[in-house]
Formats: C-alpha cells, sequence, structure tokens
C-alpha cells in the first residue's frame, strides 16, 4: 500500500493504481482456483500427513481464504475511499461540511446563533426541496422520499440534534482521542460488523445451534434466515461484474458515439500486472518459503503454506467499482476501472506460474522440514 502510495504520487499515476495493487480478489477466484486445483488432485500431492484427505484439505484451504478474505475485505472498504479520493479528499470534505453547516444561503441544517430550531429546519427543508408544496410538483427521481412532509421534518430534525449534540461532545475530548476515535470508525464498516457477528454465531454453542443447526433439532433460522443470507451474500462477488459490464458497455457505447469514455493508460496497466502477478507472487513464496522450511512459526500444513503464498496474487479486487461509486467517483473514473478491470481479468490465467511456483515451493518445503 506504501509502495502505490509513493509511486501514485511520484509518477503523477491515477488514484485507483494504489487500492489495484494493494487489495487483489480475495473471495470468489481463489475460493474457485481452490476447487478447481483439487478437483485435478494438485492439492494431492500437498497433504500434510498420511492419515490426511483432499476434502479436509480443502476445507482447510477455504478455511484460510476466507479469513484472509475477512481481512482484505475490512481493510479495503476502510483504506480504499481515502487512497481512490486522493490526500486532498479529506480536507475537501471537511471544508464543504463547514461550508454547509454555516452558509446560510445553501440551506443550512444546523441553527445559527439567535436561530431557532424549527427556522433551521424550515430553512433547510425548503433549501433541499423537501416543502410540501415543491414536493407534490418536483419531478420524482432516486432520491425523492416516499415518506410525508412531517415525517420527512422530523426525520432531519433527529438527524441535525443528533448531530449537534454528537459533535459537542466528540469536541471535548482531547485531539490524540478525536483522531484514534476518526482512524476507528474507518474500519466500522459492514465487513468487519459481519464478521464479529459471524464470530459470535458460530462461538456462542446456543447460537451456532440455533443458526446453523438441522431444523428438526432445533435450527429455528438455518431454513428461513440462514440459506437467504447465504444466498444473498453468494451475489455479491457475481452483482460486481454485473456492475463492471454495465459500466464497460456504457463506456463502449460513448466511444462509438466520439464520446469521453475514460482511458487506460499503458503505463499504470503495466504497473498494476507486474506487481500483481509478479513482483508480489515472487515475495511470497520466497517469505513463505523460508520461513516454512527454517523456521517454526508456521504450522506444519503444506496447505496453509500453499494458501499463504497464492494470498497476495492474483488480478485487483472487484470491489473497486465499490469503492468508485462510495468515494464519489466521476463517471470517467469509473469507465476507466472498469476497462481496466477487464483487462486484468482478460490477462488473469497468468497465475498458473504463481500456482506451479507455489506447489514446488511447498514440496521443496515440506523435503527440508
Amino acid at each position: 500500500m506504501l509502495l502505490g502510495y509513493i509511486t501514485t504520487r511520484v509518477f503523477k499515476l491515477p488514484s485507483w493504481v494504489t487500492p489495484a495493487i494493494s487489495f487483489n480478489n480475495t473471495t470468489a477466484l481463489p475460493l474457485l482456483l481452490i476447487e478447481s486445483l483439487s478437483a485435478t488432485g494438485i492439492l494431492d500431492d500437498l497433504l500434510a500427513s498420511e492419515t490426511d484427505t483432499a476434502s479436509a484439505a480443502l476445507n482447510r484451504a477455504k478455511s484460510y481464504f476466507l479469513v484472509n478474505a475477512i481481512i482484505g475485505d475490512s481493510l479495503t472498504f476502510a483504506l480504499g475511499p481515502k487512497l481512490l479520493d486522493g490526500e486532498e479528499a479529506p480536507d475537501k470534505k471537511d471544508e464543504d461540511q463547514r461550508k454547509s453547516d454555516h452558509d446560510p444561503a445553501g440551506g443550512t441544517l444546523f441553527p445559527q446563533s439567535g436561530e431557532s430550531s424549527a427556522e433551521a429546519l424550515n430553512g433547510y427543508a425548503e433549501a433541499n426541496g423537501h416543502d410540501d408544496g415543491e414536493q407534490d410538483t418536483e419531478e420524482a427521481n432516486e432520491q425523492t422520499s416516499l415518506l410525508p412532509g412531517p415525517v420527512v421534518r422530523a426525520r432531519l430534525a433527529a438527524e441535525r440534534y443528533g448531530y449537534v449534540q454528537g459533535k459537542d461532545k466528540f469536541e471535548k475530548f482531547p485531539k490524540w482521542v478525536q483522531s484514534l476515535l476518526e482512524y476507528s470508525y474507518a474500519f466500522l464498516h459492514a465487513p468487519l460488523i459481519g464478521a464479529v457477528t459471524g464470530a459470535i454465531i458460530g462461538l456462542v454453542s446456543p447460537l451456532h445451534k440455533a443458526f446453523f443447526g438441522d431444523p428438526n433439532s432445533g435450527g429455528i433460522f438455518t431454513a428461513w434466515l440462514t440459506d437467504s443470507v447465504k444466498q444473498i451474500g453468494g451475489l455479491f462477488a457475481a452483482l460486481q461484474v454485473v456492475i463492471v459490464g454495465v459500466k464497460l458497455s456504457s463506456s463502449l457505447r460513448k466511444m462509438k458515439r466520439g464520446e469521453d469514455s475514460g482511458t487506460v493508460p499503458w503505463v499504470p496497466l503495466i504497473f498494476v500486472t507486474i506487481m500483481r502477478f509478479i513482483a508480489w507472487p515472487a515475495i511470497s513464496i520466497a517469505v513463505i518459503y523460508l520461513f516454512a522450511s527454517h523456521t517454526s512459526l508456521l504450522d506444519t500444513d503444506p496447505i496453509l503454506w500453499f494458501a499463504m503464498m497464492l494470498m497476495p496474487t492474483g488480478p485487483p479486487a472487484m470491489k473497486l467499482t465499490a469503492l468508485a461509486d462510495v468515494s464519489g467517483s466521476n463517471e470517467q473514473e469509473k469507465m476507466s476501472i472498469a476497462k481496466f478491470l477487464c483487462i486484468m481479468y482478460t490477462i488473469s490465467p497468468l497465475i498458473c506460474f504463481t500456482v506451479v511456483g507455489s506447489v514446488k515451493a511447498c514440496k521443496a518445503a515440506m523435503a527440508n522440514a
């Protein structure tokens, strides 16, 4: 990540280069790859003992990759938007927030000195299209509230009150506490919350039985909740592919019309390709081999070594498109990212060299262990 940040700043590369070399596909691609390798019998050469089986090794490999996916998703959604925004983004957001809080012309949500809460709320509602008369005549879009005007105003009042009270309490903390809380808050997102929730459910026996047990043996949530959530979660990777395809299709249509559809410079493309398919695999294979063969820091499980060698390699994460949406990137940049991901996944078979090298390194480590 630090290497990508420095390289992006020094050589003036696009902001998406840093997350592209920092975060790879940690979910769908590794799991599908490891299942394919198991089907071909490659994992049979990496069994931990004579009593070990290919199915047990496959399950362990999936567990290793899922742990890596949780860590990768947490870092991606915590640090990715900041990396994609650029270093000036936080200051810009703070400036926009101060402007929106103190600029009466824009319709302030928070009361100015000498102004009542009701007056401030009415001014904000009128400036942002929440007036009852205007709401009846304005053209509906995806941002239009489906709730009645009084409910919208009550929600805005609750938001304003919570913001003001929280801001007052927050500013009373020392500066270092504020910085620590702001940094910690970046990691409070859906993947981490889901991981913590899953750990609690899995480790607490009554909850584990209720959510994962047989419906006839106390699994009251298994059939209607657990399976449903599992199916929804399985759609995430597929939906990212669909989103990339839609953006790519839109980009190609604009290219045919002669409009700006985003570009993928050759220098960033070659740099990311070298890092993702050559540099990171070489580093990971060498480091894990040294740890496995010359130290006792890692368990004597060749599948663990193999999984750790594969973890840093592969094309960038499809979540780059989600990060672009979260960070508010313009359409040209989103189309550039879509083109870039399309190219990277086209050349993703290059990962075969990493697979072969990892298998050879694991066998050599097993011989030296």
